[in-house]
């Protein structure tokens, strides 16, 4: 599954919202490779997305809609989108192109009515564009083409939603930041069976927690290792992991579900991915250094959405288009999500990312002029006290 274009109205936050994965330009030298649909090397698409922003500005709201849209298209799901309808007496949209086969763009939309009576797909509008990808077309080509409905299947209603589920057989892969307690999640028992998710694991864990030497497996139980440390061992038994007494940092948790996903993109085992906000624990550099590995390993026709507050991340050699900011906007009382890339104002070539986030051209810098306001409170206690005196 490659996501082209996405829009969103009415929906969360996000009002008449739209971003386009595509970019125009082929880049010399890039340090992200194949990044064009497999055989259609004009069909230029963002592999890689790091998505940046203040909290609280859409970048989990936006992975958790592409995975709702997603099953949508497969399973039907309505109810994780009609939960999050933000006015449920105005109309509703939401609408994805995307590539799930090597030569077709699909361009789904559904228009959602207001809730007079209880949602329902039968309700809604929902069409369904195909167009074949040509040896030499672009995006934007294809684009054209299903605006003005030439060479275009058009699917409505419960057909549109067959046909969607035909063409999003391809899988995907969302990962998600856990709650402040930071429990850990179980480990599937086929991946400790496998072993380059115990390299992966151990590697990952060995780097986040120097205390660790090892993991290996316990003789004679069956689906049960050894976390090994300079002092004492960690169960994990039919993939949980038996930490009563705490030992493990939340560094080192959120390791456990990196070295997961990192071996599922390895194996290229799902095409799409979104790793949302799972290194605020880790050190910049690991968490560089992870992400550096994840963009190596990414195959051919496949895509990543990576989600980060790490500022170090923009010095990393990467293509300026797959960098986008999302900001949430107070405008007359109501709350707008919008994202912009990089690459729409950065054009020369010596442009700097990190600089341009610095001088906050993105508008995106975080509005801290609340917390240093409490630094008076002190100074105002001090009045109070001289002249209850």
């Amino acid at each position: 599954m490659i996501v082209m274009y996405v829009k969103l109205k009415n929906i969360c936050a996000f009002d008449d919202f739209y971003v386009n994965f595509s970019y125009p330009k082929k880049i010399v030298n890039s340090s992200i490779e194949r990044e064009y649909l497999p055989g259609f090397p004009n069909f230029r698409y963002k592999k890689v997305n790091i998505l940046m922003g203040t909290n609280a500005s859409g970048k989990t709201s936006f992975g958790k809609m592409l995975m709702y849209i997603f099953n949508f298209m497969k399973r039907k799901e309505l109810s994780n989108i009609t939960d999050r309808i933000s006015d449920n007496k105005k109309e509703s949209i939401f609408s994805i192109d995307y590539v799930s086969d090597k030569n077709t763009l699909y361009s789904l939309e559904v228009i959602i009515p207001p809730e007079e009576e209880e949602y329902s797909i039968d309700r809604c509008k929902i069409s369904l564009k195909c167009v074949n990808i040509k040896k030499g077309d672009s995006y934007e080509k294809c684009v054209e083409r299903i605006k003005i409905e030439k060479e275009v299947e058009v699917f409505e209603g419960i057909e549109a939603l067959d046909k969607a589920s035909k063409s999003s057989r391809l899988g995907w892969n969302f990962t998600y930041p856990m709650d402040s307690n930071y429990y850990i999640r179980d480990i599937k028992v086929d991946d400790l069976e496998n072993e380059l998710y115990l390299k992966v694991l151990k590697n990952v864990l060995m780097t986040l927690d120097n205390s660790i030497v090892d993991i290996k497996k316990v003789d004679k139980i069956e689906h049960t290792y050894a976390i090994v440390m300079n002092n004492k061992n960690l169960i994990i038994q039919e993939g949980k992991v038996l930490d009563p007494n705490n030992i493990l940092s939340s560094g080192t948790k959120a390791g456990i579900e990196i070295a997961g996903f990192l071996t599922a993109l390895m194996e290229h085992r799902n095409g799409f991915y979104y790793c949302d906000e799972k290194f605020s624990y880790i050190h910049s550099d690991i968490e560089k250094a992870i992400l550096s590995v994840m963009i190596s390993k990414l195959g051919s026709g496949e895509q990543m959405f990576f989600t980060t507050h790490n500022l170090d991340i923009t010095d990393m050699d990467l293509p300026k288009h797959s960098f986008l900011f999302m900001r949430k906007e107070n405008i007359g009382g109501e709350f707008f999500i919008s994202c912009e890339s990089v690459s729409n104002r950065l054009k020369k070539a010596t442009d700097s990312v990190r600089n341009a986030v610095d001088n906050d051209i993105f508008a995106v810098a975080p509005r801290i002029e609340l917390i240093y306001d409490l630094a008076y409170e002190d100074d105002i206690d001090d009045v109070l006290d001289e002249d209850a005196g």
